[in-house]
């Protein structure tokens, strides 16, 4: 992602935490949903489908793999809320769920996780603001750095973020 494009995902995310009031971790992304109108809705699907955003009569619904990892269900449904707020004209009234499906559709799975698709790749950096805060994050990094190679400091911030050791870091980084 160019670096324009990615300030400028980065500054939606903390405009919408900014405008809800957050400014602790971790980041009440249930909450975030259900202020934006959306439902939140857990139910068991296939392995490589993590979650789902759709309009039923109006309402967004994100769907979220219950089975997953509860931090990937948090990933999840900021993907999902990042979905809301960057690409509304994609999101239908159809859920689509088949894996082999050629348009681009508003689902996260293992494909997202690669970042090809441009959409994706921007719901995927907008989640990682909106979870960890670049403003705390950063903050946290000039009161005590965190060595990103010392699984111990990494596991510890991980947990007061409620994210994967994985994206927090990742979200480092990328910062």
């Amino acid at each position: 992602m160019s670096k324009p494009l990615r300030q400028s995902v980065e500054a939606r995310a903390s405009k919408l935490l900014s405008r809800m009031g957050v400014d602790e971790i971790p980041v009440p992304i249930e909450k975030i949903a259900r202020s934006l109108g959306a439902r939140v809705r857990f139910a068991p699907f296939d392995e490589e489908l993590s979650g789902f955003v759709f309009i039923k009569d109006g309402t967004p619904i994100i769907g979220v793999n219950s089975l997953h990892h509860p931090n990937r269900q948090r990933f999840t449904i900021a993907h999902e809320i990042a979905h809301l707020q960057l690409h509304p004209e994609h999101i239908t009234t159809e859920v689509h769920v088949d894996k082999q499906f050629a348009e681009p559709v508003l689902k996260r799975d293992s494909s997202s996780a690669t970042g090809e698709a441009r959409i994706e790749v921007e719901a995927n950096q907008f989640a990682a603001a909106l979870l960890m805060p670049a403003d705390i994050l950063n903050k946290i990094l000039q009161e005590s750095p965190i060595d990103i190679e010392d699984e111990t400091s990494i596991e510890e911030w991980a947990k007061e973020f409620v994210v994967s050791k994985a994206a927090l870091q990742y979200r480092i980084r990328n910062l």
